[in-house]
């Protein structure tokens, strides 16, 4: 699979999704941040996947503002979707799904801290971490970029995650953007680190490519 991994910043409007979609990648599946659009969004962004035949994985803000996890396919079906798992419960479900023949796991932002205990033992394709804004401090990324590496080893497969470009941890004022991207193995196929450009991963050849964008004039 070709997952398209972007770190746009935070907006209201879906233009950097648009903008990614505009150059057509060649790619199966997109992975923006946790909390990148609104509910109102929804059917917009199905409209998205469905024009460019691609899976677009997030988390989104319902009315209340409160975080979800979604994936929608290449048809503009809604294949996933629930709330964030709070703080000292087990995992929510779904945390996996199929479709397409394509098996997914799903943890939002902090639920990488759940995953190991909450996901169960049903093998998956890639398992998806899109989080909220980047890490507060240099520990916090240590700390988070190895529990994803014991995910991926746990579960035998893909984990690969992405951050905002912009924001912090409840305003605190320092963050460090990431993207990241280990095998089964644990082994990096990918970190980026106060480096927001949107990259390709092919989680067959284990290669990665950044995107280009058209120059504006």
């Amino acid at each position: 699979m070709k997952v398209l991994i972007a770190q746009p910043k935070r907006e209201s409007t879906l233009e950097s999704l648009k903008k990614v979609i505009s150059i057509r990648p060649n790619v199966d599946i997109i992975l923006f941040p946790e909390g990148y659009f609104s509910s109102d969004k929804i059917e917009s962004v199905s409209q998205l996947a469905k024009d460019l035949n691609v899976y677009i994985v997030c988390g989104y803000k319902d009315q209340e503002s409160k975080d979800r996890a979604i994936i929608i396919n290449p048809f503009g079906k809604v294949i996933l979707e629930r709330a964030k798992t709070p703080e000292g419960e087990s995992l929510y479900v779904p945390s996996k799904v199929e479709d397409g023949g394509r098996k997914f796991g799903f943890v939002l932002c902090r639920e990488i801290f759940q995953g190991i205990n909450g996901m169960g033992q049903e093998q998956v394709d890639i398992i998806f971490n899109p989080i909220g804004v980047g890490m507060f401090s240099e520990e916090q990324f240590t700390q988070w970029t190895g529990e994803a590496r014991k995910l991926a080893v746990e579960q035998q497969t893909i984990v690969v995650g992405v951050s905002h470009a912009d924001g912090s941890y409840r305003d605190c004022g320092f963050s460090i953007p990431i993207a990241y991207c280990f095998d089964k193995n644990g082994k990096d196929l990918l970190i980026l680190k106060n480096d927001t450009r949107s990259i390709i991963i092919d989680t067959e050849s284990h290669s990665a490519e950044f995107v280009k964008y058209a120059p504006v004039f």
